[in-house]
């Protein structure tokens, strides 16, 4: 059975600190316009698993996603999962944009990554500051129910499972990915390229979440200059989303 997931993409990142999500800065990398951000089309793209496995995908599931070519504001994408659990985003024009496979699965061993104070102002980013093994700064805060409601009418999710904002949504947990990254070094325009992550239970509104994450690899390919991360995220302690998070730190201009 196939399920099929329609929505409007909104670019929630206009004005956020990385540039790539403006127009007239991501037309000089050659996109047409502002990207909507990675993390959101990981979002949208949760959402045919809701439908099929319902809390279960939030408890005990791997969902990996690659971002082929770029979204944007005001498209309507369609997300489908496959019977095999293969995951597909196609534009309007029918181009696929972003690829991916979700499955429930008992999780790994969560990654033991050590506790670190994040800069008070981020350092410009460098290779050093990315080289494999680095500890990034840990980010703490607790989850709140009305912020995590606007952060639902952003992505446009209507599923009753968020309990509106009641329960965090794995899509919230990607961003925090992008926040241990750019609170520890400061970047210019960069991109979200992929992200393997496996669910592991559920954060609830009032529980402090902690996400810790460490430099696995830094690499450079045609140009673009790329980093993996391994982020743990846990709520009160117990571990609730870990990932390996691909981005390109230092983007090849045209």
């Amino acid at each position: 059975m196939i399920h099929e997931y329609t929505v409007e993409a909104y670019n929630t990142a206009f004005d956020s600190t990385n540039r790539m999500h403006d127009d007239s800065v991501a037309q000089t990398y050659g996109f047409r316009g502002g990207l909507v951000p990675g993390v959101d089309v990981w979002a949208y793209m949760t959402r045919p698993c809701i439908d099929r496995w319902g809390e279960a995908f939030l408890t005990g599931s791997t969902m990996e996603a690659r971002f082929a070519s770029p979204v944007y504001d005001g498209e309507v994408v369609v997300v489908e999962l496959a019977g095999e659990g293969t995951l597909t985003v196609r534009g309007p024009d029918g181009t696929i944009r972003a690829t991916g496979r979700a499955a429930l699965a008992d999780p790994p061993p969560a990654r033991a990554i050590g506790l670190a104070e994040h800069p008070d102002v981020a350092p410009p980013v460098s290779a050093e500051l990315l080289a494999p093994g680095t500890v990034l700064g840990t980010l703490s805060f607790t989850h709140r129910r009305d912020p995590a409601a606007v952060y639902l009418g952003e992505i446009r999710e209507t599923s009753g499972l968020y309990e509106h904002g009641g329960v965090c949504h794995p899509g919230f947990l990607a961003r925090q990915a992008n926040a241990v990254l750019h609170r520890n070094v400061s970047l210019g325009p960069w991109i979200h390229v992929g992200t393997t992550a496996h669910h592991r239970g559920i954060a609830r509104a009032g529980q402090l979440l902690e996400v810790r994450g460490e430099v696995l690899d830094r690499y450079e390919r045609k140009g673009h200059r790329f980093v993996d991360l391994a982020v743990e995220v846990t709520a009160d302690g117990s571990p609730v989303w870990s990932a390996v998070h691909t981005a390109i730190w230092q983007p090849r201009r045209l």
